[in-house]
């Protein structure tokens, strides 16, 4: 499955009232550290059909990023049945997000 880019439009249908575990980046384009997850994410996604795996820029969706409290990025939060279930704040392990699910 490949990453889905997750809006302001689209968050509600493909993060809250999605069936499966979901698993948000909250990045932003000029993030070093951002980009050093960004193939981890990518790997997750490709890997595991049993997740959504979706990125959300913070430039462009701020409302969504302060309703999170997202302070700082890169942010990883796990979604399960519409609510927030583990957050990861900065670089992290493709293992530590795994075994999260």
């Amino acid at each position: 499955m490949s990453v889905l880019k997750i809006t302001s439009d689209n968050f509600e249908k493909e993060v809250l009232n999605s069936d499966k575990t979901t698993i948000i980046d909250f990045y932003a384009d000029w993030c070093g550290p951002c980009k050093m997850m960004s193939p981890v994410i990518d790997e997750i996604a490709e890997e595991n059909d049993n997740v959504k795996v979706g990125k959300l820029n913070v430039d462009e969706a701020q409302n969504i990023a302060v309703k999170y409290n997202v302070m700082s990025i890169p942010t990883i939060i796990i979604f399960k049945n519409g609510k927030e279930d583990k957050r990861f704040v900065g670089v992290t392990s493709k293992g530590n997000i795994l075994n999260s699910i």
